[in-house]
C-alpha cells in the first residue's frame, strides 16, 4: 500500500516576507506589483486574505478590499532559495519528492512507512522540522493516493495536517464539491452541475458510460477518481517542457521600439533560464495580448536548437514585426522556447555566438 503525503505552503511567498522582517508579521501583506502599474497579487497573508484578497487579484482590488495591506515587491531568488532548503528537507525523509512548484510537492513515504511510521506521525514531524529550521508553516495531506492527499492538504488550512485513512476514501470524497476534483474546471463543473451532480459523490454514482457519452475519456477518469481510485505515481525528475518569460505593461503600447525591446530583455531572461537548465531549443514562441484581451501566440521551428539571448531575440522580433500593423496596442508580451535538446556545454563556459551573414 501507497503512503503519500502532499505539502503545501501557506501564504509562501508573504509568509517568506514576514519571516525576513518581523515588522511585518501579524499584519496584511500582498506580494507582488504596484496597482499603479497593473500590478496583480502574488501571494497575500492570511491576515489580508481575512479581507477578501486573494492571489491573481488586481493589486488595485486588493488595497480597495484592504486598504491598511503592506505592499512589498516580489523577490523570486529569495523564493528559490527558501524553495530549496524545504526539498532538501523533504528529500532527508524519502528520496521520492515530486516538486510542483517553489512551495509544493508530493512525498511518496511508503518506505518509512514500511520500516514502522506511521503515516500522521511522520507528516507532524516534518511539520516541525520545517517550523523548527526555517520558521515556516506547512500544510499537509495524507492519503493512499496523489488526487486524495492534495485534496486533504487544502482541508484545514493555515497549518493544518489531514489524514485520509486507508479504505474510507470513498467516504471523504463523498460529500465534498466537484470543483474540489482533479481535471474538473469551471466549464466542466458548470455541465456537471445543470446535470444535477453537485458532490464528488454524486460523480461516483454515475454509469460510467453516462459520463463517457457526455465527457468522453475525461469523464471516465473522473469517476475513478471520484471512487479513490488513483495510481499516479510520484515522478522525482519533471521534464522541463518549455521555458518562458512575460511581462504585463503599465500601459498599453504599439511602439515598435518599445516592444522589441522588452523581447530583448524577456530574451535575455529566458537565455538565463536555459543555460541554467543546460538546455536549448528549436521552437521560438512570441505570445501577444491585445489591448481589448485578445491573447495570441506565434512560433518558429529553427533548423538548429539555440540558447542565447541574440538568437532569440532575433527569433521572437521577427515573428513580433509581423504582428506589428494597423493600430494594434499590445498589453502583454511573452517570449517562450520548446523542442528541446540537451545542452552538453558547460554553464559556466562562455559560448561562441552563431552568426548570420549579412547581404
Amino acid at each position: 500500500m501507497r503512503h503519500i503525503l502532499h505539502a503545501d505552503f501557506d501564504a509562501f511567498y508573504a509568509s517568506v516576507e514576514q519571516l525576513d522582517n518581523p515588522r511585518l508579521r501579524g499584519k496584511p501583506v500582498v506580494v507582488g506589483g504596484s496597482a499603479e502599474g497593473r500590478g496583480v497579487v502574488a501571494s497575500a497573508s492570511y491576515e489580508a486574505r481575512e479581507h477578501g484578497v486573494r492571489s491573481a487579484m488586481p493589486m488595485r482590488t486588493a488595497q480597495r478590499l484592504c486598504p491598511q495591506a503592506i505592499r512589498v515587491g516580489a523577490r523570486f531568488d529569495r523564493y528559490r532559495e527558501i524553495s530549496q532548503r524545504v526539498m532538501s528537507i523533504f528529500r532527508d525523509l524519502t528520496p521520492l519528492v515530486e516538486p510542483l512548484s517553489l512551495d509544493e510537492a508530493y512525498l511518496d513515504v511508503s518506505a518509512v512507512v514500511d520500516e514502522g511510521g506511521k503515516p500522521a506521525e511522520i507528516a507532524a514531524g516534518l511539520k516541525r522540522r520545517v517550523r523548527e529550521e526555517l520558521g515556516l508553516v506547512v500544510s499537509i495531506g495524507v492519503a493512499t493516493s496523489k488526487s486524495i492527499a492534495k485534496i486533504a492538504s487544502d482541508m484545514d488550512k493555515p497549518d493544518g495536517l489531514t489524514v485520509v485513512s486507508p479504505g474510507s476514501e470513498r467516504s471523504f470524497l463523498e460529500p465534498l464539491p466537484i470543483r474540489d476534483l482533479w481535471g474538473v474546471g469551471p466549464r466542466t463543473a458548470e455541465r456537471l452541475v445543470a446535470e444535477g451532480i453537485e458532490k464528488i459523490g454524486d460523480i461516483a454514482r454515475q454509469d460510467e458510460e453516462w459520463l463517457r457519452e457526455r465527457f468522453g475519456r475525461q469523464g471516465v477518469q473522473m469517476r475513478r477518481l471520484a471512487l479513490g481510485e488513483d495510481d499516479s505515481p510520484v515522478v522525482v525528475l519533471r521534464e522541463t517542457k518549455s521555458v518562458s518569460a512575460e511581462t504585463t505593461f503599465a500601459s498599453d503600447t504599439g511602439d515598435p521600439e518599445a516592444l522589441q525591446e522588452v523581447v530583448s530583455r524577456l530574451s535575455q531572461r529566458v537565455a538565463q533560464q536555459l543555460r541554467r537548465k543546460q538546455l536549448q531549443g528549436r521552437t521560438v514562441k512570441l505570445k501577444l495580448r491585445l489591448s481589448d484581451f485578445t491573447t495570441f501566440t506565434r512560433q518558429r521551428t529553427l533548423p538548429i536548437a539555440v540558447q542565447s539571448a541574440d538568437e532569440l531575440s532575433r527569433s521572437a522580433g521577427e515573428l513580433l514585426r509581423a504582428e506589428l500593423y494597423g493600430r494594434r496596442r499590445f498589453r502583454l508580451v511573452g517570449v517562450g522556447v520548446s523542442g528541446f535538446e540537451q545542452s552538453n556545454e558547460d554553464p559556466e563556459e562562455p559560448r561562441q555566438l552563431r552568426f548570420s551573414g549579412f547581404g
